[in-house]
Formats: structure tokens, C-alpha cells, sequence
């Protein structure tokens, strides 16, 4: 980035307690004078602040929630009360949800949080960007932006067929189209705007998942899963590469330039969107009854409607967006895949155990097995922990449960001879 002498140079991540955002943080503050971090919890906020304060760095922090617009108005004019300019801001804050739920102004949380509270915090911070032009903003995306074919107009608060994986990619393909828009609207501001994806993560985004959760955990996912430090290298490339000075409206992957998915490229979308982006959080300043936000549908001029033809008659079967796909049966097939797979190793490890006692006896593993089997069928995926364990770790006692009396008594029990 070009040399800001005899300046101060901030900058900013939202969602910057843990996970990705945490480690991004800590990258940037090799970088830059000041590193602003946002959370919601005020515990958390502190923790991250005294741990990256611990390595050198000097950290503002900023509470807020972005489940409230209004919180991020606030939000927005205290930064500008301590920040004089801005290089760089990283939106990153993002929640995934196993139920809808809605934000504090009535709309669906997922794209009140992903999506409108960073459209309003970006478009409140334009003039501390623009006074630290060049600067960069740098929108925090996912490989699930292409599961939507589009934005889905006809219902934008998902209030008559809800999934969370594919509210939460809706998400993320509002962000790149916000990121896209926004390059081309602020192009002769000195200011760049950027989406990424930061690869398959272990973070705390998939708490409220308890499948997601528990396969984050597992030892598979210790292989094939990254780390949030590898998460956290794409966003502080966008942020921080030279190379990159003046770049805008573009899309990364695993720090490299790629193509986004088709339903991104389309202008006339993007420009629609911001327009309904922004009355959305206009409408947020009135008073509000408490009740969920009705939001009309909304088309962008020359969108096929009929697109949605295939979409109602999906949902007469489940089915969130548009019609089956290739790539929608493909994912359902290696689900299916996966699924069969932790069942029949859960099988095995009880096979182990009831073909021969003398080796189950010995391992520690095999007993975890029986018992989170037993566990599994009595009270579902809760008491199935000892699979999801590293090789090696610690485990605490098993559940008390019939099931896991039951191995107990097996473990126990001496050889039957003959």
C-alpha cells in the first residue's frame, strides 16, 4: 500500500473476537499503526484485546450489535469520534442459523447481520475511507454465494420457506454483490472494494450447528478442514498486498484472483440491490412495532420472473430455491455418503467389541464406540461425542445413559470361555 507519512494509519475488522476475524486482526497489525476490532460481547472483546495487546499491538475496541441498525449507527459515529481516517475495513461479522430468527428490527437475521448491518456501517465510515484514500474495504464472502441462482426477490426475508444453509449463501451472494456495486460506485474515491472467500474453516460461525459443530471437531476435520490462521490469509492479502493497490471490484480465493459465481456479474442486480439494501435500513430509523418486517417482493428491471416458477413448485416438495440442480443432487449424494460413513465406523468399533472381547478390552477406543453408539440410538447425535474426539484426547466420562451402562457392563465382564 502506498506509505501514509505522518499519519496514523487504522484499521478495522468486524467480528474480530475469534475465528477468522481474530486472526486477521492480528495479521494487520504488522501493517498498520492502529487495528480497530468489533464485537458483541463485551467479555470476548476484552480477551481478544489482551491477547493481541500481549504481541505488540495497539487495539481500539468497539462493541456493538450488528443484530440492531441501530447499534451500528452508534457503532459507526464512536469510530469516527476516534479514528481520523480509515485504510482499511474488513467486513467480517457473519452468523449462521439453525432456525429464523429475526434481527432487532424485524428482519431475517442472517441477511440483517451479513449483509445490511455492513452495507450501513461501510456507507456511515465513507468519509474516514476517503480521507485515508487509497484505501480498501474488504468483504468477507464464501464458496456458498453460488448456491443461490440469484437473489431471492420474491421474498427476501425467507418468511414462507427458510433453510439455513441456503439463507445463510444467500448471504454471502449479497455480499459480493454489494462489494461489486459498491467498487463501481466509489471507483473515483480512492477507494478499492474486494470479496474473498476464506476456504472451509473451523470457526465459531457454525455454533449454533450442532452437525457442523461436532464434524469441525472431529480428527477428518483436523485434516481437511483449515485453521482460522489459514482463514485468516486471504483477508489480510486483499488487505495488505501491494500488488493489489487500486484493484476493485474484484473476487479471491486462497489469496489469488478468481472468478465469482454468474449470478454476481450481473450490474443491473447489483444496482437494485443497493437501492433495496438502502431502504431497508432507512426504514430501520422509524419506530417499529416489534413485528417481523413485511418486505414486498422486489425485481430488478428485465429479471426472467419466471425463473420463480420453478422455484414455487419447488417449494411444494422442501425445497428452498429454484429447481434440482446437478450440483444440488451431487451434494445430497456425498451428504449421503458422509452420513453412511460415520454410521457404519460407529458399527464397526461395535463389532470390534462383540467379535473380540480380549481387544476390546484393551481399547479405550473401542469402548467409546460402543457407548456412543448405544448413546446415538437412544438419544441421538448428542451422546455420539467419542467419535468427534481426537485420537488420543482426553475424554470425560460417558453419558449415563442405559446405553452406555450397557458397554460398561461389557467392558467388565471377563472372556466367555468356550
Amino acid at each position: 500500500m502506498v506509505e501514509q507519512t505522518m499519519a496514523t494509519r487504522y484499521a478495522l475488522v468486524t467480528g474480530g473476537t475469534s475465528g477468522i476475524g481474530l486472526e486477521t486482526a492480528r495479521g494487520l497489525s504488522t501493517h498498520f499503526d492502529v487495528v480497530g476490532i468489533v464485537g458483541r460481547d463485551p467479555k470476548r472483546l476484552a480477551e481478544a484485546a489482551e491477547d493481541l495487546r500481549s504481541e505488540g499491538a495497539r487495539i481500539e475496541t468497539f462493541q456493538a450489535d450488528f443484530a440492531s441498525l441501530t447499534e451500528v449507527r452508534r457503532l459507526a459515529e464512536e469510530i469516527k469520534a476516534r479514528f481520523d481516517s480509515l485504510s482499511v475495513l474488513v467486513n467480517n461479522a457473519g452468523v449462521w442459523h439453525t432456525h429464523r430468527t429475526l434481527s432487532k428490527d424485524g428482519y431475517e437475521e442472517t441477511l440483517a447481520v451479513n449483509h445490511l448491518a455492513h452495507f450501513l456501517l461501510t456507507n456511515e465510515l465513507k468519509d474516514l475511507l476517503v480521507a485515508a484514500a487509497p484505501a480498501r474495504v474488504v468483504n468477507v464472502s464464501s464458496s456458498m454465494h453460488g448456491r443461490p441462482k440469484s437473489i431471492h426477490w420474491n421474498d427476501l426475508m425467507f418468511e414462507k420457506h427458510w433453510a439455513g444453509f441456503w439463507v445463510y449463501g444467500h448471504s454471502k451472494l449479497a455480499n459480493v454483490l454489494f462489494s461489486n456495486e459498491l467498487a463501481r460506485r466509489w471507483k473515483d474515491l480512492g477507494v478499492t472494494s474486494n470479496s474473498l472467500n476464506p476456504g472451509n474453516v473451523r470457526s465459531r460461525i457454525t455454533r449454533n450447528n450442532p452437525f457442523l459443530t461436532a464434524l469441525h471437531r472431529s480428527a477428518i476435520a483436523r485434516i481437511a478442514i483449515m485453521t482460522e490462521v489459514d482463514g485468516a490469509r486471504t483477508s489480510i492479502h486483499v488487505a495488505t498486498a501491494p500488488e493489489l493497490e487500486g484493484v476493485t471490484g474484484r473476487y479471491f480465493d486462497k489469496a489469488k484472483e478468481t472468478s465469482p459465481h454468474k449470478a454476481t456479474r450481473n450490474e443491473e442486480a447489483a444496482r437494485h440491490f443497493w437501492e433495496v439494501s438502502k431502504e431497508l435500513v432507512d426504514a430501520a430509523a422509524e419506530p417499529w412495532s416489534g413485528a417481523a418486517r413485511h418486505v414486498p417482493a422486489t425485481f430488478p428491471e428485465g429479471f426472467e420472473q419466471s425463473h420463480w416458477l420453478g422455484a414455487r413448485r419447488a417449494a411444494r416438495i422442501g425445497l428452498p430455491h429454484g429447481p434440482i440442480s446437478t450440483r444440488s443432487l451431487l451434494f445430497a449424494a456425498v451428504f449421503a455418503l458422509v452420513l453412511g460413513a460415520v454410521y457404519f465406523l460407529l458399527q464397526g468399533c461395535v463389532d470390534v467389541g462383540r467379535i473380540d472381547p480380549a481387544r476390546r478390552a484393551d481399547s479405550r477406543r473401542s469402548a467409546d464406540c460402543v457407548s456412543a453408539l448405544e448413546g446415538l440410538r437412544e438419544t441421538g447425535w448428542r451422546n455420539a461425542w467419542p467419535l468427534f474426539a481426537a485420537p488420543g484426547r482426553h475424554l470425560p466420562p460417558g453419558p449415563t445413559s442405559a446405553g452406555s451402562r450397557l458397554a460398561h457392563q461389557r467392558d467388565s465382564a471377563p472372556p466367555r470361555v468356550g
